[in-house]
């Protein structure tokens, strides 16, 4: 073999080495997480829309239009990211940004396009009456909860204005007071239903009515309490930066709680009115966080095809 033939193996030697050292250093600059991380990167969560109504025409009623939809899915995302300039907005440090987005799905599950919104005709499916929760509503279109986070605008009479807003499933995991959530049995769906008149903003003549109903329910979703839990002084939402309060928080007003401390009347977590309520705390948030690393199911939605463009 002669001298140039040889320095040429070398040098295609070296650069092989150089290569493979370079593409599999762990601090490379190339290379980024595939998995997020909660709580340090940035989570995306993908849900579907599931509009039910009774045949009324497009935007109109329960019938939702997509413009609506599409502005309580930014409203969601406002509260959650402690956007400046939005009502979300706070200047309280106890207040941060969750860093949890939500999107709206770009596939279906067999694999199609899809804007996140699925819209069933009632008139045109038989169902079984199971009440109002997530099983009955599961009749009409149910997606896999590990890929979706299924939400249910539910088509109920406008004299349920201001009295029925919305409710959610809880995740199961070892966090304290999970048993006050309202957790799916082994055969339940799980997912959130909000009244039609509650989602997204309007001009009805009621405090519910500039998206915060979804905010408070996705919290329950991702296993916050409300901020009185189960009504005790000493374990209420198992979060210390919220102060303790042992009864249901209403209204606009704050007033004094347990040890005479001040509830956090804008919080969340509370059945204030939607113009007040604009924070979550640090340990809201990291509670949050805590279930998105360690329940199975929500873990699995930071990574959803549904995220994805087919």
């Amino acid at each position: 073999m002669g001298l140039l033939a040889s320095k040429k193996i070398q040098l295609q030697i070296a650069l092989c080495i150089w290569i493979l050292t370079s593409s599999c250093t762990k601090d490379s600059a190339m290379t980024t997480p595939e998995i997020p991380e909660p709580g340090e990167d940035i989570v995306f969560l993908p849900l579907v829309i599931h509009v039910v109504h009774s045949g009324e025409p497009l935007g109109t009623g329960p019938n939702l239009s997509l413009e609506r939809i599409v502005r309580q899915i930014e409203i969601l995302n406002e509260d959650f990211r402690r956007k400046e300039g939005s009502r979300g907005h706070n200047n309280d440090p106890d207040g941060g940004d969750t860093k949890i987005e939500f999107v709206l799905a770009k596939q279906t599950p067999e694999g199609k396009p899809t804007n996140g919104v699925n819209r069933i005709d009632t008139t045109q499916i038989k169902t079984r009456e199971l009440g109002y929760n997530q099983t009955h509503y599961a009749q009409y279109a149910y997606w896999n909860p590990s890929q979706y986070i299924n939400i249910w605008t539910t088509p109920l009479p406008e004299s349920t204005e201001c009295m029925v807003l919305g409710n959610a499933t809880g995740p199961k995991t070892d966090l304290p007071g999970t048993e006050h959530l309202a957790l799916p049995g082994p055969n339940d769906a799980e997912g959130i239903l909000v009244n039609w008149i509650h989602f997204g903003e309007s001009n009805i003549d009621c405090h519910a009515r500039y998206g915060r109903t979804l905010t408070h329910e996705m919290g329950h979703y991702l296993g916050l309490l409300h901020t009185w839990g189960a009504k005790d002084c000493a374990l209420n939402d198992y979060c210390d930066d919220t102060p303790a309060v042992d009864r249901e928080v209403f209204g606009r007003e704050a007033f004094k709680g347990c040890n005479g401390e001040t509830v956090m009347i804008g919080n969340y977590m509370n059945y204030t009115h939607d113009d007040v309520m604009n924070i979550f705390t640090h340990d809201q948030i990291a509670r949050m966080h805590y279930v998105l690393k360690n329940h199975t199911g929500r873990n699995a939605l930071t990574r959803s095809i549904a995220l994805k463009n087919p």
